[in-house]
């Protein structure tokens, strides 16, 4: 894949130690179709948010559904880099913006539905993680900069701009029409603002971080595996953001090696 597109194919690896892990590319807050949605078999499904989050997203989305939009409006009033993706959503022909993401969330619905339950990771580690508090230290420390105050300042005329340059960068695909690609781009956008202020060294060092957790997560569904008669190794579904697929793969070219993490129990989520 060149550096940087936008992709709607999942890229899938195969662990040295066994199995597979599917990279599922995503918009974020909108439901993608149904042609573009991945129909490879997976064993267990590891999500790019914490503990904490995964358990939420269930009350999230019945607030959501007593109060249609509730949370898109508060995330759109806030001020936000996220409410100014979601306020270019609403413009676009696309089944969205809607809180909680819909596609991790629908994903979570059917490993919970699913005969005897998925195991279900946490991809983001907990506040008790010293190391992971001191890496968001560190970057919060990044972007409260002067530059990056300053840089906060301008971004509404540089928004357009940034959005502009990444529509060349979304790649055609079969169900991929202009309103989908439109949406891309912003995402991209998005996921950009989100990231300014950080160092390549604390991105590729978050990166890393969530590479070796995912290996973990495959680790944890071998050791669980029942059928040995299956010689390829369970699957392991990690729908990603779009725009966030490209540093990870990055941190794959390496293997990070696997750090221990255990799936959430289930009726908690």
């Amino acid at each position: 894949m060149s550096e940087g597109k936008l992709v709607w194919e999942p890229v899938i690896f195969d662990d040295p130690d066994g199995g597979r892990i599917l990279l599922w590319p995503h918009l974020p807050c909108v439901r993608m179709p149904t042609v573009l949605r991945t129909r490879e078999h997976w064993d267990g499904i590891a999500l790019l948010a914490s503990e904490d989050e995964i358990r939420g997203w269930p009350q999230e989305e019945k607030e959501d559904q007593e109060s249609p939009g509730i949370h898109v409006a508060a995330a759109m009033a806030s001020g936000t880099v996220l409410g100014r993706l979601l306020d270019d959503l609403t413009i676009y022909d696309v089944d969205g913006p809607t809180i909680p993401d819909p596609e991790p969330m629908r994903l979570l619905h059917h490993a919970n539905n699913a005969r005897g339950g998925l195991p279900i990771y946490a991809l983001e580690p907990s506040m008790e993680d010293e190391e992971w508090v001191d890496w968001m230290t560190r970057a919060a420390d990044e972007q409260v900069s002067m530059s990056s105050l300053i840089s906060s300042v301008t971004i509404g005329r540089r928004w357009k701009k940034l959005r502009s340059a990444k529509a060349s960068l979304v790649e055609a695909a079969k169900g991929v029409d202009a309103e989908l690609g439109a949406a891309a781009a912003s995402s991209a956008t998005w996921w950009q603002e989100e990231n300014r202020g950080l160092t390549a060294e604390l991105i590729s060092e978050r990166s890393s971080r969530i590479v070796s957790r995912i290996r973990g997560a495959l680790a944890d569904l071998r050791e669980g595996r029942v059928d040995d008669s299956d010689t390829t190794g369970p699957s392991l579904m990690v729908p990603v953001h779009q725009p966030r697929l490209p540093s990870l793969l990055r941190a794959f070219d390496g293997y990070p090696d696997s750090e221990t993490i255990q799936p959430i129990r289930t009726e908690e989520v």
